[in-house]
């Protein structure tokens, strides 16, 4: 017998012959024309979607309704993913404490690790506040549209059909099978995952320095301490943003201008971390006459956020805008929880939040903790920014994300745009892009690209008014972030008649540009995002304009313009789709373009440098290695790794490692010219050689023989090279104790589009595989591909999807 969800008695997904027949009177075909699908009527929380497989466990999934869609959607996520969905809610839901126990930790999904206790009180405080719960309650553009609320309970309910089919005990994913922490989810839980992914660069990246804040204790001699002394300069990276979040991405919007074919194309090639709650898993999601979309998805999503129609596709990068801002409170002197704000006195609030935490005995405690509030936002205690609670100052932070629950529609609408002006009209009337830039193109030749985003209403002319005292001044001057003066209510946000609600910009306010030719971004500010035409006059607090831009950034815009004049050694002018993918897995190094050269004479007359420890390296064996190396990171390339250890430490010699200045009229090609009289330069060389050396790596390794990933014990040899190196596949590693790299973040889905008279063609590699279970057949397919530089032919039509020779079906009902 076959069930109605396409399976035998065993569970097995039948082959599509198989299938026909055991179909053959169902009231729909297994594999239906989209214009010949028939509606279902449905009672009231009933669904039905279709669940097509094809190769690599891409699903397919055609429905006749959105709730429905959500239904088959969250069925076959489950199927692939359905630990990590359940884990990821366990944090929403303040619950790591009680499930694993409060001292231990998890990976953060922007880098580092978090305590449990410390996210469980963090998470608590905005279910106790019930910010999602009042946001639910708004109605559409400020809470979810209908259309999303119906995608959202579908999801739930397939989610849990797989998990009750399957049941706890029996999950093949044996990371969570039979866990306690495994359950049925709920729309709301979906809700706290969305707000969750709308704070990632503003309330979650100081989620340590929010719980840690609270009232100063007085010193020995009854004193409260003092603001911290100011210092000479301050490291931006203590704040959010692409490489301290530790996220990045690539990406190109190509008009008819610059394609063979006079048509859209995009590259896409966003760097997001290989584990975790933040993978992308890939789908084509379709209603007959109203949504037709492939891409990927973050996980429990059930929207593509990178992706392509039938006549757009589009890409994100990270932007540089900053999604908050601190506000410096003045503290009545001796009472610091009483603060002064248009010279009168406020009191801040408190809230106490309870979360259960498992002793060592198995054993259930409560812990509490108090949040302190002022009406401008939670207090805040981060040493690293200079910002401390003291006696005479505190510090209140205002998210800008904190009223976002339009996320899920934003990227909705944009799914169903047919071109790029209603992809710019879609983010314009939900303003729920959190923190990413777009990049697009649509069938029409035209390319796009935005930072249409939620970011705090702070212009320039409030920062001259409001940013003062020495602190907030230095902030601003090292990483542009705004420390508002909380004492006075002309320093309060601003608002625009345009903005869907008060106090961020308005979509008339932020960049956006829409060309014939191309455009780029590779995390930079939106400044060049194509060189001829320079977006200037913004506020501050979306980016630096006339700034030096990254050797990433300017390789992917010399990549461009090579091709389009035909220097880059392709074929003709203007690109192919295949001379995408080409360009896209290249691998080119560009700070060893710019700078090997002179390195070698470097190396060549030092053949022995003093060391900052007084000791002297020998860098005779460096030189031939590097004058060899093909200034590539592919897997047989010798000398990328020297060179990788090299740039790191050379880009942070003091004063920077170029002789020849950034030049604001020339940002693509300077700096550049190495600086080999700096005597740390030389230095930089004989730590790559000394740090190779105690590794026990030969100066010549391949890449491919240090960097890879392991998948059920067997090592999977991965191409590319780190930002510092300049190289557009970005891959970052951790060091692993057999010292070989590992790739943890990077070069994660990429896809090539190319709009052609017959549709969309794309090309795809997701690579670290669609399923983070060991035991799925989809666990590390892809990642082998990537690693040969081979890429998946997405299937879109419905004749694709039919010929597919791995082609399964799965029907569900309920």
């Amino acid at each position: 017998m076959v069930g109605r969800d396409g399976r035998n008695r065993g569970g097995r997904l039948l082959p599509l012959a198989a299938l026909l027949l055991a179909t053959a009177c169902e009231p729909r075909a297994a594999t239906p024309p989209a214009d010949t699908v028939a509606t279902v009527k449905l009672g009231a929380g009933s669904f039905s979607a279709t669940v097509r497989r094809t190769a690599h466990g891409i699903p397919h999934v055609l429905a006749d309704d959105f709730a429905s869609l959500g239904y088959g959607y969250g069925y076959a996520f489950a199927q692939d993913n359905l630990c990590e969905l359940a884990d990821v809610l366990v944090t929403v839901n303040a619950q790591r404490s009680r499930y694993f126990g409060p001292d231990a930790t998890y990976p953060a999904p922007l880098g580092g690790d978090l305590v449990n206790l410390k996210s469980d009180f963090f998470y608590q405080s905005i279910v106790d506040a019930g910010t999602v719960d009042a946001l639910l309650a708004k109605p559409a553009p400020l809470g979810p549209s209908q259309d999303a609320r119906e995608l959202v309970r579908g999801y739930a309910a397939g989610f849990n059909r797989y998990l009750r089919d399957t049941g706890v005990n029996a999950l093949p994913d044996p990371r969570c099978r039979g866990a306690a922490w495994v359950r049925p989810i709920t729309e709301h839980d979906l809700y706290l995952r969305y707000y969750q992914l709308s704070l990632f660069a503003s309330s979650s990246f100081f989620l340590d320095a929010l719980v840690d804040a609270k009232p100063p204790a007085l010193l020995p001699d009854g004193s409260l301490p003092l603001p911290l002394p100011v210092p000479a300069s301050l490291d931006r990276n203590v704040f959010p943003h692409s490489e301290s979040m530790g996220l990045g991405s690539n990406a190109f919007g190509l008009g008819g201008q610059a394609t063979r074919n006079g048509k859209g194309m995009v590259l896409a090639n966003p760097h997001f971390p290989w584990e975790g709650s933040e993978r992308f898993y890939q789908a084509h999601l379709t209603v007959p006459g109203k949504l037709n979309v492939s891409g990927v998805s973050l996980v429990g999503v059930p929207a593509i956020l990178i992706g392509h129609n039938e006549t757009l596709a589009w890409s994100h990068t990270v932007s540089t805008a900053y999604r908050f801002t601190p506000f410096e409170l003045k503290l009545v002197p001796g009472s610091p929880t009483t603060y002064l704000f248009d010279g009168q006195l406020r009191q801040m609030t408190t809230q106490t939040v309870t979360v259960q935490a498992r002793e060592a005995d198995g054993s259930l405690s409560s812990r509490q903790h108090t949040f302190y509030r002022s009406h401008l936002g939670p207090m805040l205690e981060y040493p690293a920014g200079l910002m401390t609670w003291n006696g005479l100052t505190g510090y209140a932070f205002a998210d800008a994300n904190a009223s976002n629950l339009r996320v899920l529609d934003t990227f909705f609408a944009m799914d169903r745009a047919t071109n790029v002006e209603e992809l710019r009209q879609a983010q314009a009337t939900w303003q729920g892009i959190p923190w990413v830039n777009t990049l697009a193109a649509d069938a029409q030749g035209r390319s796009y690209y935005a930072d249409m985003g939620v970011v705090p209403h702070v212009t320039n002319a409030h920062l001259a008014r409001c940013v003062l005292s020495p602190i907030p001044l230095l902030i601003l001057q090292q990483a542009g972030l705004p420390v508002l003066d909380g004492s006075r209510s002309d320093c309060a946000w601003g608002t625009d008649a345009d903005a869907v609600e008060p106090g961020i910009l308005g979509p008339s306010r932020m960049p956006h540009l829409t060309r014939d030719d191309y455009v780029t971004n590779s995390n930079d500010s939106y400044w060049l995002p194509n060189p001829a035409q320079p977006l200037t006059g913004f506020p501050r607090i979306l980016g630096e304009e006339k700034s030096v831009r990254s050797l990433r950034t300017r390789l992917g815009l010399k990549m461009v313009q090579g091709r389009l004049a035909g220097t880059d050694g392709l074929e003709g002018q203007r690109f192919t789709l295949e001379q995408l993918q080409t360009v896209m897995l290249n691998n080119r190094t560009y700070s060893g373009e710019l700078l090997r050269d002179a390195a070698v004479s470097l190396c060549r007359r030092t053949p022995f440098v003093l060391m900052a420890d007084g000791t002297f390296e020998d860098l005779r064996p460096a030189c031939p290695v590097l004058a060899q190396w093909d200034l590539k990171g592919n897997l047989d390339s010798r000398g990328e790794l020297l060179w990788r250890v090299f740039i790191l430490n050379a880009v942070a010699v003091t004063g920077g490692p170029y002789l020849l200045p950034f030049n604001p009229e020339d940002p693509v090609n300077t700096p550049r010219v190495l600086n080999t009289l700096h005597p740390q330069v030389a230095q930089a060389l004989g730590t790559a050689v000394r740090t190779l050396r105690e590794r026990s790596i030969a100066l010549d390794a391949t890449t491919g023989s240090v960097q890879g990933k392991r998948k059920n014990g067997v090592f999977i040899p991965i191409h590319g090279c780190s930002h510092s190196e300049g190289c557009f596949n970005q891959i970052s590693n951790r060091l692993l104790p057999d010292n070989t790299y590992e790739p943890v973040l990077g070069s994660s889905f990429i896809m090539a589009v190319s709009f052609t008279d017959a549709g969309p063609v794309a090309k795809s590699v997701l690579t670290y595989s669609q399923s983070s279970n060991p035991a799925s057949p989809w666990y590390a397919d892809q990642t082998v591909m990537f690693s040969q530089k081979q890429w998946v032919d997405l299937r879109y039509t419905e004749a694709d999807i039919a010929s597919d020779p791995a082609l399964t079906v799965t029907q569900l009902q309920e």
